[in-house]
Formats: structure tokens, C-alpha cells, sequence
């Protein structure tokens, strides 16, 4: 067998074919999954990413020769695995849309020469990273699987060889030809999560991330269950369309007892701002305050789009059903449903760098474009 990479003889044959567990409808069945062996590994740098030096007992990053010195595993995955690192490599806390846009772009160029893609990544923002890529990555028909860990590689206890193996066989799983599970995806400790649906929950503990709106799409234990009903699939023959556009003129205002006028005045009137994720109470409820409705009726005239965002982790913004959210209606709120504010950064930040149209944002945040909210 010819190996699509190098176009030689296929080294990992052995290992091209694998038992794996699937759920559908949520009934249990065996599928022989097809193994093509080419995953690209892009290698943004986080936790994941360094290692202890045995002089000082400082952290520092490495590159992928040495993280391949950490995990010989990887050559008995029965993948090729190519890896494109980022120099230097980025802190989480320093990612930024042109992060996004570089991975997106990297993606793009490689999508015809492998089944999937692995993006190592910090935990503090990946959720961010893995939302925005879902809307820029439009037809996606292969995966794109973030992951990361809360402990170096070159640590005892470090959970990095089982979220980056496992994250690389979901990559390159295939069922007749076809990937399955086409979506951006972040997998940490076991669990599969759309990207866009997609929290870091926990800084202490392995499992740091949850989905709290949206299932899971598989569960990895002796076998990688999928569960297929909840995976998103593009409707086939459509071609990858690569979005890098984005406007960062984006800000978030949480609500709080005793939030003043001053405070919000700022927030809406910051120069050039387009959009604003409204953190709310409840099930979207807002101060009752005269002030407060003619804030948001002001900015609302002036072209600025306010979306309302839930600050309850579980649930759904209802405007309208309590008295308390029926001043954000009438000064032209925005409903954002149960969608995260990950996703909503992401979402406005892209929708307003695509788009010159105000109709067509506001209609655009009123749908579901890959998955991130539920509507009804």
C-alpha cells in the first residue's frame, strides 16, 4: 500500500484498520473504521507544549522532535502524522484573530493531503480558538480537533498522551470513505464537544472543559463511542470556503447589582464599536431602569448590534418571558439563544468582517450557521 504522503511504501498497513464503537440513535454497533493515516498536527504551543527542565524545574516549550521523544506512541497509531508548529510558540493568553486566520489558512492549504487536523493549544482560550474556526472553516467535511492539557507532557502524571493520541484517532477515523465526525471539535480527558458549544469549566482538574447546552459527540473509553446523531455533517459535494475576515470591534457587557450608568455609557459609546455581547440574568432579564432602556435604544439607533447572552452556563435566553426582559425588546436586543459567549465573540466578530450589511448580521445572528445555538 502507498502511502498518500511520501508516496512510498506504507510502513503502518498493520494498523490501517481498527475496531471502534458507534452510537446511533443510542444504540450501540461495531463499524470497521478505515484508518487513511494522514493527520497534520498544528502545533500552536499551551501547556500541551512544554516540559520541565531538569537543571531549574522551570517550564519550557518544545518542539515537535522532542514531544515525539515524550510520546513514542505516536508510531504505533498507524497515522502519519506531519507536524507544522508555530514560531515561536503562542501562550494562550496571547491568542489572537490572527491566530485564527493563520490556522484557518494552514488548514486550507493542506486540506486535500490529509483526512484531519489536531490543533495543540492552550486551554485559557481554546474554546475562543475552536468557535471562531468553526465559522471560518464553512463545508468543513474533515475533522479539526483541539487539545491540549493541564499538565506538561514531560510531567509524571501529565494527561497529554491520552487527549493527543485520542484526538489523533478521532481525526483520522473514517467510515466508508468519509470522516465521522466533519466538525471542529475540542477533546479533552474522554469527551468529544462541538467547538462552538464549548466552555473551559475547571482549572484544576483534567476534565476542564463542558458542553453544557449541546451533548457530547463521542465518549472515549476501551472504544471511542459517537454518538451520530448530534454530529453535524455539510451537505455533501460542497467545497471548503475559507472565512478570514474579522472585526474586533466586539465588547461584552456583564450585568450586575448596582451596574451604573456610567459604566454602560462607556461600554456603548467606545469608539467604533459594532457589537456587544449582553450578558444578562436569568433567562436574559435586565434592570428595569429608565437610564438602562435609553443606553441600549441609543446604541441600537446608531447601527450597534446588542445580543443577548445568558450569564446561567445551562438554559436559554427567552426575551419577553419575564416583565424584566421586555424593555431589551423594545430597544432592539437580540436574542442569542443558549449559544456560548465564545461562540458569540466569535460569531459577531465574523459575521461583521463578511458582511457590510447590517440586515444581513443581524439576520445571520438570528440562525444557527454551524451548529452553536438552538432555536425553538
Amino acid at each position: 500500500m502507498l502511502c498518500r504522503f511520501k508516496k512510498t511504501k506504507c510502513h503502518f498497513q498493520p494498523f490501517c484498520a481498527k475496531k471502534s464503537a458507534i452510537f446511533v440513535n443510542q444504540f450501540l454497533f461495531f463499524v470497521n473504521v478505515e484508518k487513511k493515516g494522514a493527520v497534520l498536527l498544528l502545533f500552536t504551543g499551551g501547556t500541551i507544549s512544554m516540559s520541565e527542565d531538569p537543571a531549574t524545574g522551570a517550564l519550557r516549550p518544545i518542539d515537535f522532535n522532542r514531544l515525539q521523544e515524550y510520546m513514542p506512541e505516536l508510531k504505533q497509531t498507524g497515522v502519519h502524522v506531519k507536524s507544522i508548529p508555530f514560531l515561536p510558540l503562542i501562550d494562550s493568553s496571547d491568542v489572537q484573530p490572527d491566530t485564527w486566520e493563520k490556522l484557518a489558512l494552514i488548514i486550507e492549504e493542506n486540506y486535500d493531503d490529509f483526512d484531519g487536523f489536531v490543533v495543540l493549544h492552550g486551554t485559557d482560550t481554546m474554546a475562543h480558538s475552536a468557535s471562531a474556526l468553526s465559522f471560518m472553516l464553512e463545508n468543513l467535511s474533515k475533522p479539526v480537533i483541539f487539545t491540549g492539557a493541564q499538565l506538561p507532557i514531560g510531567m509524571m502524571r501529565s494527561d497529554a498522551k491520552e487527549n493527543l493520541l485520542t484526538a489523533i484517532e478521532i481525526a483520522s477515523a473514517q467510515e466508508n470513505g468519509m470522516a465521522i465526525v466533519p466538525e471542529v471539535c475540542i477533546f479533552f480527558e474522554d469527551t468529544l464537544f462541538r467547538g462552538n458549544r464549548t466552555t473551559k469549566k475547571n482549572a484544576e482538574h483534567f476534565n476542564a472543559f463542558n458542553s453544557y447546552n449541546y451533548p457530547a459527540l463521542a465518549k472515549a473509553g476501551v472504544h471511542i463511542k459517537y454518538f451520530r446523531s448530534y454530529i453535524h455533517y455539510s451537505e455533501p459535494g460542497t467545497k471548503l470556503r475559507v472565512r478570514t475576515k474579522v472585526d474586533r470591534n466586539v465588547a461584552i457587557l456583564k450585568l450586575f447589582p448596582g451596574i451604573t450608568q456610567f459604566t454602560v455609557h462607556a461600554i456603548l459609546n467606545i469608539p467604533g464599536l459594532k457589537a456587544v455581547v449582553l450578558e444578562s440574568f436569568g433567562a436574559g432579564n435586565a434592570p428595569r431602569r429608565s437610564w438602562f432602556f435609553d443606553e441600549l435604544k441609543a446604541a441600537n439607533e446608531k447601527g450597534i448590534l446588542i445580543v443577548n447572552k445568558s450569564q446561567c452556563s445551562t438554559g436559554t435566553v427567552e426575551m419577553g418571558r419575564y416583565e424584566t426582559s421586555l424593555n431589551l425588546l423594545s430597544a432592539g436586543v437580540i436574542s442569542g439563544y443558549d449559544c456560548t459567549t465564545e461562540a458569540l465573540v466569535a460569531k459577531l466578530m465574523c459575521l461583521l468582517g463578511e458582511y457590510d450589511s447590517l440586515h444581513e448580521v443581524r439576520h445571520k445572528l438570528s440562525i444557527s450557521i454551524c451548529g452553536e445555538m438552538t432555536i425553538g
